[in-house]
């Protein structure tokens, strides 16, 4: 399906193939060749998704704010990303997360379930393995008492919602996040579907 969003629809290359159950919304623009599967929502809200040439996004991924995809990236099933950039010939396997402005350098594998935090640039060829979180230039166990810290570090309030974290208590905060994002996706109620 694909969805006007703030007056922006959605452009797919005739050689591209988008599933009928896949969901394009916005300033979303689908390069050669490239296959957008069952169930995958690209949500561009404010931004701009670029898919590049050849690029693959399996079932149920979804994808939101302003990410950009280069030539021949594999995206598995279940796997999520938010306002990144993935260079050329990455791999994401099922169950991926990356977050807000990280960017993935060519050739990078991001592992089953593992992450890449917010504002974290890999270099070229990472291989983050499975169930691991890369934060910074560290990459850490589920668990790791030391990821808290990492994460204060980098400013993830700041890059996902705007939020300066340090400011008030931890509801205060959740609660600034709920309206944040309510007003973010409230904006969907003028969509209009194009096809």
């Amino acid at each position: 399906m694909l969805i006007r969003h703030r007056g922006h629809e959605p452009i797919v290359d005739p050689t591209a193939y988008i599933a009928p159950t896949a969901t394009l919304v916005g300033r979303v623009s689908v390069g050669p060749r490239a296959r957008v599967m069952y169930g995958a929502v690209l949500d561009a809200e404010d931004g701009t998704i670029e898919i590049g040439e050849s690029t693959i996004i399996c079932e149920n991924v979804v994808l939101r704010g302003t990410v950009t995809m280069a030539d021949h990236v594999f995206v598995g099933p279940h796997a999520t990303l938010l306002g990144c950039r993935v260079q050329r010939c990455c791999y994401l396997a099922t169950g991926a997360t990356v977050l807000q402005e990280a960017v993935l350098g060519e050739g990078t594998v991001v592992a089953i379930s593992a992450a890449v935090h917010a504002r974290t640039t890999l270099p070229k060829e990472s291989f983050i393995p499975p169930s691991m979180v890369a934060i910074g230039e560290q990459v850490y166990a589920p668990g790791d008492p030391a990821m808290v810290e990492a994460i204060a570090g980098i400013g993830f309030a700041a890059a996902a919602f705007g939020i300066d974290a340090s400011v008030g208590d931890r509801i205060s905060r959740y609660e600034r996040v709920a309206e944040v994002r309510s007003a973010q996706f409230g904006t969907h109620a003028a969509d209009e579907i194009v096809s």
